[in-house]
């Protein structure tokens, strides 16, 4: 119904809250994956167009034994696969909220509270970050978007000049870098991918050699893109040292930090991110290291102004009529959404009612897991890293006896099997990565109920997966 009793109301919201409960307090009975075909999903749900609704228990019952049981479980703490959250009750409880109130976050005058409550936890992030008190930003989807509009205002700073403008990144940068400059009109082509080092970290030298050349060709040089944890091993880029080549050069300065840049909040990897604060902007994803549900992204921006400059538009029928300049604030001046949920309220709920201690000493377990990992792995005799661990991220390969003689690409090809039967066996969860142009199995801990024993089980599970693969 579409407007139900407050009895009804209430019904539903306790059914929900069991089952809500029940989920999270069955995690580590339940596989982090099952082994599915599309088919047997979609021949599980009612596929004719509904005419007549269905009683809300029959809503419930198809999401507690049709949906769940067919999801990868995110939350649970062996999912190690690619940059996964796994939320917090505090979050969802404000995600129903938002969608309650269904606030629109355009201009101040859309949603006057929840604007200012965005504008409050912009500026906690800013401060956590260590940017000036004059720095700003707002919440987009994630940190594709982040990226995107971070793009866009460089572009804006370089409009007046003729030639091709260039942006560089390193060779371990994030695809969305990529599919931004195409959107923009740059061009894919226009991406320089600069090499890395031993650490997968962007190398000085070659970038400054390939902004020379590129002036020398008459070419544009407009952003240097650097990654505060990137995404196939969590390296950091020596953001200070770019910041210089940045000025050197007159370009503007992007850190991707989707993934990394709020383990500025671990003490123990606080000074990988010295610089971070001098970068003309920032994209983060409170939806990993927030541990928040998706979707909420964010961008930040040393200067709101030259922003503006980028995404302000006017229109007679969005014109902002009788407010005073605080009251005439509107996002779309410095992003590329008009309609905008109330993502603010979930992180505001989050920092507000957890603290940033927890969270600090949250991040500094997944840190001190993945560390773990990678001692485990150097003491064992059957697997070797593939990659130095930086943030949460590592990256490494079974290599039992049988395989210690054969060749790289033998290696890679049994790493790649095994990769498959650990993800269908479901107690443990990990991805890929290719490095120096080798497979790597690839993990990362994000996710706040992870202990040192789920990393230790990790490892069991790959050796007693790799036996059944053996026989």
């Amino acid at each position: 119904m579409l407007d139900p009793s407050a009895d009804e109301i209430r019904k539903w919201g306790n059914s929900v809250i069991q089952l809500m409960t029940d989920y999270l307090c069955s995690l580590r009975d339940r596989g982090v994956y099952r082994h599915m075909f599309s088919r047997r999903i979609r021949d599980r749900l009612d596929a004719a167009l509904p005419t007549k609704g269905t009683d809300f228990d029959g809503l419930l019952r198809v999401f507690r034994e049709d949906i769940i049981p067919f999801s990868r479980q995110n939350a649970h703490p062996r999912m190690f696969g690619y940059v996964q959250s796994p939320g917090t009750p505090i979050a969802a409880f404000a995600d129903l909220l938002a969608s309650t109130l269904n606030a629109n976050l355009t201009v101040w005058r859309s949603a006057p509270a929840p604007v200012e409550v965005e504008r409050l936890t912009i500026d906690w992030i800013r401060q956590i970050l260590g940017f000036n008190a004059g720095a700003g930003g707002l919440f987009v989807s994630g940190g594709s978007m982040a990226n995107l509009a971070a793009l866009a205002a460089a572009r804006q700073t370089k409009d007046c000049l003729s030639g091709r403008l260039r942006i560089y990144a390193s060779s371990e940068t994030h695809f969305s870098i990529v599919k931004a400059a195409a959107l923009l009109g740059i061009g894919r082509e226009n991406v320089c991918h600069i090499a890395v080092d031993e650490r997968f970290r962007i190398r000085m030298d070659d970038l400054v050699v390939k902004i020379t050349a590129d002036l020398e060709a008459g070419c544009v040089p407009l952003c240097v893109v650097a990654n505060a944890g990137t995404v196939n091993t969590g390296a950091v880029d020596p953001l200070a040292e770019i910041r210089e080549i940045a000025n050197r050069f007159q370009l503007w300065m992007h850190v991707d930090g989707s993934y990394g840049a709020l383990a500025i909040l671990a003490k123990s990897a606080r000074e990988l991110f010295a610089g971070i604060e001098r970068a003309d902007s920032v994209a983060l994803d409170p939806h990993k290291w927030l541990y928040l549900p998706v979707d909420v992204g964010c961008v930040i921006y040393r200067d709101p102004e030259i922003v503006h400059a980028a995404f302000a538009h006017e229109a007679e029928y969005t014109r902002i009529i009788g407010q005073e300049a605080d009251e005439a604030f509107a996002f779309w001046d410095y992003g590329p959404e008009l309609s905008r949920r109330f993502r603010a309220l979930k992180v505001w709920m989050l920092l507000k009612g957890v603290g940033v201690d927890a969270l600090s000493e949250a991040i500094e377990n997944n840190l001190a897991c993945a560390r773990h990992l990678e001692s485990m792995v150097r003491a064992s005799d059957d697997f070797e890293m593939a990659a130095p661990v930086e943030l949460s991220i590592f990256c490494f390969r079974h290599m039992p006896a049988q395989l210690r003689n054969e060749s790289p690409k033998t290696i890679d090809a049994f790493n790649e099997r095994l990769l498959v039967a650990l993800q269908r066996d479901g107690s443990s969860y990990l991805s890929n990565a290719t490095l120096g142009g080798r497979f790597a199995l690839r993990g990362c801990v994000l996710n706040y109920r992870t202990t040192l024993h789920d990393i230790e089980i990790l490892l069991d599970d790959l050796r007693r997966v790799a036996k059944s693969l053996a026989s």
